[in-house]
């Protein structure tokens, strides 16, 4: 007699793995020069002083006992100190839930305020992660364009006017991912008051808006509104190890965020929540720890963008970074970054193409570069293999004509 086996959820119809996970299981090779990771730099990020916090945590026994839902007291306090500088009001402890990574704060978000065929809004192209979680709630995906200065709102505004209501509109301010590009403050104005007007709830993910290379970012969308929610975290500026990341929202969020996670994990770490509130509170050494990787990323974008517009010439078009990790480039000459991908590994190189991010379009022409765990020769190796996998497929395509 045959077992019968029981069957899965039909969500999981709905999952797509992740295109770029899945391209770094291709790159593991010694011998190819990554630059499709998100990943920050390993050898920037603090490893003694984390090695001090977690000793000093570890001095007191309580710091291996579970801690509350929405994270360590301690740490919220931080945590709303520095938010409300950046939004310019006082935040209340309340209104802080400490999460596991900023990715566990979207899904989070994404079961209390989505429903099953809800409209959620994205741009084009998209943060991989969020279209994960948002299609796995069963959410309907629209797509907003991007263009230089962030997601464009005219188009969000035209959609609204049309009767579409969606529930969330999620955007990335700071330093795109992919695209590179920090939505203009008029325009962070302008979505904080359509979400005010039309009554839905925005997402503001900010992981990367403390690694401007000069001038600080505008002031966040959730400076104009209460409907929108900020998420960052620590993983970009201090280590994605400690799987710290929070969420800021109106309490009645908060609270609704705190029932699912107690089903989700019953709380986070208290040792990493103690290291992170310790290196957070250090406002002299973090600055100058920052400063310092602002610095270096800063040289390896000017260094890949260089690259790039010495070897390609106007067959490529690039946003240079101003900050962030990530470069968006697009051949101009009809180039197929998927069918380049093969030429490019065996050339010696990786990258992301863009179609891994589209929604609407599918960025066939496009790919994300990231300049972050490269140093700058090697950068300019990378760009050089890039060239030769472009010639030889330029050159397979003219033998086949």
């Amino acid at each position: 007699m045959y077992a019968v086996t029981p069957p899965l959820s039909p969500r999981v119809d709905r999952l797509q793995s992740s295109a770029i996970r899945d391209l770094l299981e291709l790159t593991a090779r010694s011998d190819v020069i990554s630059l499709a990771g998100g990943l920050p730099d390993a050898e920037l990020m603090p490893l003694d002083r984390i090695a001090a916090a977690a000793d000093a945590a570890l001095s007191r026994r309580q710091v291996l006992q579970y801690t509350e839902t929405p994270g360590w007291t301690a740490l919220r306090e931080v945590l709303a100190a520095r938010e409300s500088e950046r939004v310019g009001r006082s935040v209340p402890v309340g209104e802080i839930v400490v999460t596991h990574g900023s990715q566990q704060a979207l899904s989070l978000l994404t079961d209390v305020l989505v429903d099953p065929g809800a409209l959620v809004i994205v741009e084009d192209p998209a943060y991989v992660g969020a279209l994960q979680v948002f299609r796995a709630a069963g959410a309907r995906v629209v797509a907003v364009p991007l263009d230089g200065e962030g997601m464009r709102i005219s188009v969000l505004r035209e959609l609204l006017g049309q009767g579409q209501r969606p529930a969330i509109v999620h955007t990335v301010t700071n330093f795109h991912n992919p695209g590179g590009v920090t939505m203009s403050p008029a325009r962070r104005r302008d979505l904080a008051g359509l979400a005010d007007q039309y009554g839905f709830w925005v997402i503001e993910d900010d992981p990367y808006g403390e690694l401007a290379f000069e001038d600080p970012t505008p002031a966040p969308a959730a400076t104009y509104s209460a409907n929108v929610i900020r998420l960052s975290s620590t993983s970009k500026i201090l280590a994605p190890a400690l799987r710290v990341g929070w969420m800021v929202a109106p309490g009645k969020v908060c609270r609704a965020v705190e029932l699912f996670k107690q089903g989700v994990d019953l709380c986070g770490s208290a040792l990493t929540h103690q290291i992170a509130a310790e290196l957070l509170a250090d406002t002299e050494w973090l600055a100058a720890h920052l400063n310092a990787v602002r610095r270096i990323y800063g040289l390896r974008a000017e260094a890949l963008a260089g690259a790039v517009r010495k070897r390609f010439g106007d067959r490529v078009l690039a946003r240079e970074a101003t900050g962030g990790m990530f470069m968006w480039a697009s051949f101009t000459d009809g180039t197929n970054t998927r069918a380049l991908l093969p030429h490019a590994l065996d050339a010696g190189v990786a990258y992301v193409p863009g179609s891994a991010f589209a929604v609407a379009t599918n960025h066939a022409r496009s790919m994300r570069l990231c300049f972050t765990t490269c140093e700058v020769q090697t950068l300019k190796i990378a760009v050089d293999r890039l060239a030769r996998a472009h010639n030889a497929l330029s050159s397979r395509a003219r033998t086949r004509g």
